[in-house]
């Protein structure tokens, strides 16, 4: 391995990094709001490419077949729970929030296949990805807002059957076939010797704006400082009037967001199957643990470290890549677990 080889595999995993750490803060943000180790994270993304695909071949995706349930379900719950706590003016609200607006995408998407209009791929990006983003706040509105009380393990094995359910219908909507879709950006610049497509400078650039901008929201807005201490002290958010529920809803929509914007970064720069979302998913996890579930700048040195070390394992072994960056999480989880000792040790010192 010469200087230009090691330069283009580490460009390579920078751009892999970056998608991973869009889908790991989605995890960490979920997580720490939440206590919900949200699994079908990764088919999120995976659903907004199979989305841009299908819409580029003028058929109507299979997501709107799952949007619509899921509103329906959703919608008749929250209904159901106002009208027992006798709650009625809050149904207009309800009904914005868990049929309007999820329907919107949904009905647009109808409306573009039916009359075979040909959009600008840009629209149709957008359109997948607000077809998208209502899957996992109306999952969270129908299986995890009921058991909120549950155990992590609980939550998570309940998370698990999720994604093989999406994983499942992914298949049924989409078939087994692979899609990749067209690129952004044509352009490519020359750094150090090395081409670098303009593709990979948006994945790179998208993490990057998008990781100030959570920054921002979480420092200068009141949701954002909501969100935060949610996720500092359950309890003592309720204490001050501010509502889990609420705040694990824009939590779930925020996630959502990032993990379709992955998805459209992802699709032209590698084909997309029904179940690519969940090694994706699985790699932004060892991401996420890095920081604990819980520190985002440590999930973007874990992100980015995972996406180096997956493009120099393939090339030292394409067949040993994936054995090598999940083998990487077993002395991650023993320097986590060190560092959890260490500070609970001092807490007892504190308290003695």
């Amino acid at each position: 391995m010469d200087a230009q080889i090691a330069l283009i595999l580490l460009t390579d995993g920078i751009a892999n990094g970056a998608i991973y750490l869009l889908i790991a803060l989605g995890i960490v943000l979920i997580f720490s709001v939440t206590r919900v180790i949200f699994v079908p994270f990764g088919d999120i993304a995976a659903l907004t490419a199979l989305n841009v695909a299908t819409l580029q071949l003028g058929r109507l995706p299979g997501t709107v077949w799952l949007v619509t349930v899921l509103t329906a379900i959703a919608a008749t719950m929250e209904l159901a729970l106002l009208l027992r706590r006798r709650q009625p003016q809050r149904i207009p609200a309800a009904l914005l929030c868990y049929a309007a607006l999820p329907m919107l995408p949904v009905a647009a998407a109808a409306a573009l296949t039916a009359s075979g209009t040909k959009l600008p791929l840009p629209v149709l990006m957008l359109l997948a990805l607000f077809l998208v983003m209502p899957v996992a706040p109306l999952l969270n509105r129908i299986v995890f807002q009921p058991m909120a009380n549950a155990s992590v393990l609980v939550l998570l094995i309940v998370a698990v059957a999720l994604h093989f359910a999406v994983s499942g219908l992914a298949l049924l909507f989409f078939g087994p076939e692979g899609f990749r879709n067209d690129a952004l950006s044509d352009a490519s610049v020359t750094i150090a010797g090395t081409v670098v497509s303009g593709q990979v400078l948006l994945m790179v650039g998208a993490a990057i704006a998008l990781s100030a901008l959570l920054f921002l929201y979480f420092t200068g807005t009141p949701t954002g400082k909501a969100l935060r201490a949610t996720a500092v002290n359950r309890t003592g958010a309720r204490l001050v009037g501010i509502r889990p529920r609420r705040t694990g809803a824009v939590a779930f929509v925020l996630a959502s967001l990032l993990g379709g914007i992955s998805g459209l970064l992802i699709g032209p720069v590698t084909t997309v199957y029904y179940d690519s979302g969940f090694l994706i998913g699985l790699k932004a996890f060892v991401a996420a643990i890095v920081g604990g579930l819980g520190s985002y700048p440590l999930t973007v040195v874990g992100a980015v470290a995972v996406g180096v070390l997956e493009s120099f394992a393939s090339f030292w072994s394409s067949t040993l890549k994936e054995s090598i960056v999940f083998g990487a999480l077993v002395p991650i989880l023993l320097w986590r677990s060190l560092i959890g000792a260490r500070h609970g040790e001092e807490e007892e010192e504190e308290i003695e």
